[in-house]
């Protein structure tokens, strides 16, 4: 019997919306854990958008995309884009960066 690897990936998503000032990255962070992603959540500076990266299997990766379009109670999530690319490794944890 064999046995499937999964193969790390990397998302990266802008989530936009009322996702500013709302513990919208506090929120990627708690589902980051939750789903064991590594990486990092990051405001950008247009006010509306919020810079989700992270890495792991890409259907843990698709079901962290799943929860960044719900986000937290008081935000209000437009829209959330992502792509894919080849995972590097470098993140140890998931970070709300401030």
């Amino acid at each position: 019997m064999t046995s499937m690897r999964r193969v790390p990936r990397r998302m990266v998503a802008k989530a936009k919306g009322r996702v500013q000032g709302v513990g919208y990255r506090s929120f990627c962070a708690d589902e980051a854990m939750r789903l064991h992603v590594d990486g990092y959540a990051r405001n950008l500076g247009d006010g509306i958008t919020v810079e989700v990266v992270g890495e792991a299997d890409e259907p843990t990766l698709r079901r962290f995309v799943e929860k960044l379009r719900e986000g937290p109670p008081f935000s209000r999530v437009d829209g959330v884009d992502f792509r894919w690319e080849e995972a590097t490794g470098e993140f140890r944890g998931f970070e709300a960066v401030i």
